[in-house]
């Protein structure tokens, strides 16, 4: 008799939050726009300009996370509650 082949199921492991995950995103964030103004300060291009670039990157991608942080931890109840493994 032959049998099916069996399927090896991957589940990504969910990490618990970090004990600060505003600041850490935040930090992050402050960290990937100071790069911005290095590069263009270290390659000669316009410091202004990268300064504004980098200021848009920051509050874009901080309000984008901290929203998702507040759902994921609004969320988190709820699915320790309401999920069975």
């Amino acid at each position: 008799m032959r049998r099916s082949p069996s399927r090896l199921l991957w589940d990504v492991p969910n990490p618990p939050p970090t004990r600060h995950p505003y600041r850490d995103t935040l930090l992050v964030y402050a960290g990937l726009a100071t790069v911005i103004v290095l590069f263009a300060w270290i390659t000669g291009g316009p410091v202004g300009k990268a300064l504004m670039v980098a200021a848009v990157f920051f509050v874009v991608a901080s309000s984008w996370s901290v929203y998702r942080w507040r759902v994921q931890l609004a969320e988190a109840p709820l699915r320790d509650d309401g999920e069975a493994s």
